[in-house]
């Protein structure tokens, strides 16, 4: 007899997060909640001065004014639910809001999949082509670019969480995970999830492999431009207009790639260890990278540097 008419459907999820391991839980639920006040801060500032200086009104800080604001959505939509499973070890969760967790964590990694590809057009742009830049990346170029990004990712977070949510859940509810990771969520269902599996494919070629591969050829002819200044002052000047953006990329396929592109341990003793493993890479990010991106761009931007202590000194001033 199928599976699906033996049992009823299930109506919500448990998240077990770290309950197997409490001696973790309270050393990260200080240190999450620490570091979750720092994106805040972060992001906020970065965002603030991008809209208050009208020196950085320009494409590169309106697509870094983007991702600080894609990276306080993204770490809003999952930090306080794993804050919440620290405190309660088994935290249950409806299936509808189990469904806009995943859509909004679905949609923020991807439209910075995307976004980081634009702010890469935007520094070859700038760097291979300076006589033409101020022409190509005009306001009705880079506004619609950006809003494409989020577009992008809302679409195809609308389709994966669509037909993630439309399987039959009838049986274990139990989530061994903090939040409703879709990889986690589709191990409970009990029919055929191959549709699935191909329209992640898919959208993981789309979304990881398309913009890996287009910043990479960027950054090609970006060091293939620096390298032909004939000055080293022009050479140092140049790189570090781009580093952080680089560095961002570094940090964030890297997680990714290593978070989904690890083998899966076959031995059945090592299970635990594997699920605790992609729990911390999970955790890290979605917390740590969205943490080190505006201490990166702070910390290597002398133009940001000087926007915040203005700001700094302005708010002092006023007072």
């Amino acid at each position: 007899m199928d599976r699906s008419n033996q049992t009823s459907p299930v109506v919500g999820f448990i998240l077990l997060g770290l309950s197997a391991h409490p001696t973790l839980v309270s050393t990260l639920f200080v240190l999450i909640l620490l570091m979750y006040l720092v994106i805040l801060l972060g992001n906020g500032v970065l965002i603030l001065v991008t809209v208050l200086d009208s020196r950085l009104h320009t494409p590169m800080y309106f697509f870094l004014g983007n991702l600080s604001f894609l990276d306080i959505c993204y770490t809003t939509s999952s930090v306080p639910l794993i804050l919440d499973c620290f405190l309660t070890p088994r935290k249950s969760i409806s299936f509808s809001g189990c469904a806009v967790q995943m859509f909004l964590s679905f949609a923020m990694g991807a439209t910075e999949c995307v976004l980081l590809g634009m702010m890469a057009f935007d520094r070859y742009m700038a760097i291979c082509n300076p006589l033409r830049y101020p022409e190509i990346m005009s306001k009705s170029a880079y506004v619609p670019m950006a809003a494409g990004s989020w577009a992008a990712g809302s679409c195809t977070a609308m389709v994966q969480t669509s037909l993630a949510m439309r399987l039959p859940f009838c049986g274990d509810n139990i989530i061994n995970h903090f939040t409703c990771e879709i990889l986690a969520v589709l191990k409970l269902a009990c029919a055929d999830i191959s549709i699935n599996v191909i329209s992640m494919t898919v959208a993981n070629v789309i979304f990881l492999g398309v913009p890996v591969l287009f910043i990479s050829f960027s950054y090609v002819f970006i060091i293939t431009t620096i390298l032909r200044i004939p000055s080293a002052e022009g050479r140092k000047k140049a790189f570090s207009t781009c580093s952080a953006h680089l560095t961002v990329v570094v940090v964030f396929y890297g997680t990714i790639l290593f978070m989904y592109g690890k083998p899966k341990s076959k031995d059945p003793l090592g299970a635990d260890k594997q699920d605790l493993s992609d729990k911390f890479i999970s955790l890290f990010y979605g917390v740590v990278t969205p943490m080190l991106n505006p201490i990166i761009y702070s910390l290597r931007n002398k133009d940001v540097k000087a926007a915040v202590r203005n700001l700094v000194f302005r708010k002092h001033f006023a007072q």
